[in-house]
Parts: C-alpha cells; structure tokens; sequence
C-alpha cells in the first residue's frame, strides 16, 4: 500500500541529539515540523535502571556490516527509538580545543573543519546554559575560552579520591568532569541521585537527553514526532538538484509519501550516509565522492585496578566524576602516536554486563572470578581514556550487496586505525597504569580496544569537492537538504562529541531560519 502525507514544511530523520534540538529550534521559528523516528516510542516512565534495559535502548534496527581490525561498534554506540544515541550517552560534555579545528593547518595531518573554536564558542555557551552542564571552570586549565558553567560541580566519591592520588603523586592536574547532568535542581529538572545508571537512561531528568529537553519543547511548540517510520529514500526533483521529501514505512509497512520544502537528515553517522547512496544512482549530494567517507571512531583506553580501601565503585555518574587533559594539546609532541586524549576518571559501574566489571578481566573465570567479583564489589577502580581517531578516506561507509525488508541496501562499514592513532592508544594505556601504580593499587590491568562513538562519513568543509556539506550541515549539490550530528566532523578530537553535536545543530537551526527563503 502506498499513501501520501499532508506536506510538512521541514521533515527531520531521527529524534536524537541533534534532531531534536533542530526540531524544537524550527517549531519555536514557527514552522511545521515532523520527526520520522525508526525506533519505538519511549517515555520518561519506560526507561527502568537494569542492564537488560540499558540493551534495548541501543541499536536494533538494520543490520550493519562491520568490516576492518578495529570496528566501530554500531550496536552500543548507535541507538534505537525516541532519543536515538542521546538516551543512553553519558553526559560527559567536554569542549572541543581550539586546536583541534585547524589540525592539517597546524600539523599537516588529517582535514581541516570550515570553522574556528571562536566561531563555534557561542553556540557552546548557549547550550550550556539551556540545558545545564555541572562542572569547574576554573578548575579545567586545558578548557578554551568560554561562559563558566550555569552548575556547581559533581561531588566525588572514594573511587574519585583514590586515583586522583595518583594524578596528584605523579604532578598531573584534575578537574571535575564536565557533564550535562544536574548537580542540584535545574529549571525544573532535578539534581541527579548518584546510581550509576545513566546508560540505561534517565527516567528523572537529571541527564540532559532529548526526553529531558528538546523534544518536550518540540512537542509543546507544535512539532510532531511518528515512530516505527522506516525512511527508505530520500526524494528530489528532476534535476536532482532539490530535495522534495522522504519515501518511510510505516510500522505496518505501508509505504507513505512525505513531501518536505526541507529535509534533515540526523539517523547518526552510519544511517545518513546509508540513506545518501542508496537515494541515487551515484548517491545524493555525493559530487565529491566522500559520502560515506572518513568514519571514526575514538578508541577507548580503559585502565582498571584493585584497591586496598574501599573504593564504592557503584557511586556517581557512568561518565566518571574527574577529568584530566594534561597533554590534550600536544598532538604532535609524543613517543607514540599523533591526536589527543583525556582521561574520564572514576566511572560509576555496576557487577556485569559491557560496562561492568565482571568483565573487565576476561583472563578470570570460574572460582578465580567469584573471589574477584566479591573483592571488586568495594574496592575496584577504573578510568578510561578517549583516544582521537585520524581520519582516513578508506574508513568508509558502502552498500552491501544483501538488502532489508524494503529492499535498501544495508550498510557496510571498514575501519581500521591508522598507525599513529593506534600508538596514541598504547601510549595511553601505559599512561594509565602508571597513574594506578602510583595510586597504590594493588593489581592493575588494561581492557581490549574499545570503539567509543561514532563521527565523520558526510564531512564538512569549505570546497565542495573536498567535503559533503558546508560548514552548517548544508549538501553542497542540494540546498535545501542538511545533514546533523557528529557525521559532519571532519575529525574527531579526543573528547566526547555529544556536545559538540548540540552546538553545531543549534548554529544550523538559526542558519536555516534566517536563510529560509532562500533555502526553499
């Protein structure tokens, strides 16, 4: 069955990060919106503190191939329904450094972005206040220039005290990790309980994820949201030159027309270029031949140990309570490797599962894991460094010969560190260890490689041959289709990149705003 809807004046693919923050900016512009979500529809009152539950807010829908020594891990780090990613991230909202907008100018590696920190550091300093970010200013000497934040910083607890011993023995500085999570009550948001259970959402809306925030405000200013929709194509005129709409599924699989004067594309950094390539005979506003190109993914440096006092592991945020970036800005100034990274200290974590520490040591097993898992219960400690990826043009996003059930091609993903990024993460390993040996842990140990976000395959950029959009997520062939969240970034930094997502989208949104009419 086939069924055309009422038209709508801008239609957003996905509710995560950034779609919906772009859909509550264009309702309050006045605009008629809708949102097409793949995934179920989920409330405050859904969202359960267990590790099953945590599992269902993360990636179900297609299957991604994943290709390449060092996958990207769509499963955990995409999500699936309401919220997309954005309803099981942890709130740790570092700034990019200024640095790290001008790499291949400053180093002659990697890409440049098609902006400044400068240009970028208003829209930080907005969302911050919007939404609420807890942390120390003053405190983070590595932080560029910008507002101080609107909340006082997370407490730390006693795993927090203990390895920041060892930063301290060894003359490296901390500072209260950044995140968007309430320390005391917030515009009418509560102050978080310290549970630990931030992956598995936030049913009280101490996190700031698009059920606290953007989509309750899209909602009230007239924007509309409808899940189970499957978008398939996205649809342009006869030139190719301007996009009408999307082709979606319903969850009853009809087939719906949805005619748009504006698409956005925000399904996260595999989806968008998937739905690119599979909408053309070459792939929409792919002139350059980079959609689907440069994919990265921070690689994870975890670092664990035991303790001698007890260290109550399970108190706090999943993202940690301290930060360090001793050597954030010093790309080209190590042993080993080439990029930044910083340490996201003192992680709240729960017995089992991914993030548990039941399995941080799969050497353990049998009566040897029962007397870890009764020691680690009190006194285990864990910290995680975030490691930048280079960007690499045959770390790309393709189409896979097999298809879903509407006959789109699924996504194939490779990606492989480059050599220098790889060696950052070993240097950061060893970083780690000796940081816990001189915290006085009794045993230390590293975890396997883990792929930490996802970023890049529709770049930004200021030459149309050299990137997919400009530097507002526009398609440089199609003027009136965007592309938002972290796919844009031309590389990726060593820091989290939800908060870099939120202050690109709202620059975006303004953009579209004041530019409508010429637009569409």
């Amino acid at each position: 069955m086939r069924n055309h809807a009422e038209k709508v004046d801008i239609v957003i693919v996905g509710s995560g990060a950034a779609g919906s923050l772009i859909a509550a900016e264009m309702s309050e512009a006045g605009k008629k919106v809708l949102i097409l979500e793949a995934g179920p529809e989920r409330g405050l009152n859904d969202l359960t503190s267990s590790q099953m539950d945590a599992r269902r807010l993360k990636w179900s829908g297609v299957p991604v191939v994943e290709k390449g020594p060092q996958p990207i891990g769509n499963v955990f780090n995409s999500g699936y329904g309401t919220g997309g990613s954005a309803l099981h991230h942890f709130g740790v909202w570092p700034r990019l450094h200024v640095e790290d907008f001008k790499v291949r100018s400053q180093h002659g590696r990697a890409l440049d972005w098609p902006i400044t920190y400068g240009e970028l550091r208003p829209y930080y300093d907005k969302i911050q206040q919007e939404v609420g970010i807890s942390g120390d200013a003053a405190s983070e000497i590595w932080r560029p220039e910008g507002a101080d934040y609107p909340l006082p910083p997370v407490p730390v607890f006693q795993q927090g005290d203990i390895i920041a011993a060892g930063f301290n023995k060894l003359g490296k500085s901390i500072a209260p990790l950044p995140l968007a999570l309430n320390s005391r009550d917030y515009k009418g948001r509560p102050a978080c309980l310290w549970d630990g259970w931030c992956d598995a959402g936030c049913p009280t809306k101490a996190l700031a994820n698009p059920l606290a925030h953007y989509l309750p405000k899209a909602k009230e200013q007239g924007g509309k949201i409808i899940h189970n929709a499957t978008v398939t194509s996205i649809l342009t005129n006869n030139n190719g030159n301007k996009a009408t709409g999307v082709k979606y599924h319903a969850k009853d699989g009809t087939e719906i027309t949805q005619l748009a004067d504006l698409v956005v594309l925000a399904a996260f950094a595999i989806q968008n270029p998937r739905l690119l390539l599979a909408s053309g005979e070459d792939g929409l506003a792919n002139h350059s031949g980079l959609v689907g190109s440069y994919i990265m993914s921070h690689a994870a440096a975890t670092v664990f140990g035991l303790f001698e006092p007890e260290t109550e592991p399970y108190m706090g945020a999943t993202g940690g309570q301290l930060l360090n970036q001793d050597s954030y800005d010093h790309k080209n100034k190590r042993k080993l490797g080439f990029g930044s990274y910083q340490w996201m200290i003192a992680q709240a974590v729960k017995p089992n599962d991914l993030l548990g520490y039941g399995g941080s040591n799969p050497a353990l097993f049998g009566a040897k894991l029962t007397e870890f898992m009764q020691h680690a219960a009190q006194h285990f400690g864990g910290m995680t460094a975030c490691v930048e990826d280079l960007p690499e043009r045959s770390n790309r996003v393709t189409l896979s010969s097999e298809r879903d059930k509407y006959g789109v091609p699924l996504a194939t993903v490779n990606h492989s560190s480059h050599a220098d990024s790889y060696a950052l993460w070993q240097g950061a390993k060893e970083e780690g260890i000796e940081i816990f040996k001189a915290a006085e842990a009794t045993t230390t140990w590293n975890g396997p490689l883990g792929p930490m976000h996802i970023m890049g395959g529709t770049i930004m950029g200021e030459d149309g041959e050299k990137s997919v959009t400009n530097s507002y997520g526009k398609c440089h062939d199609i003027d009136n289709l965007f592309i938002a969240g972290p796919g844009l970034f031309p590389t990726s930094g060593g820091v989290n990149p939800t908060f870099t997502v939120h202050a690109l989208a709202l620059r975006s949104a303004q953009y579209m705003v004041r530019n409508w009419s010429s637009l569409t």
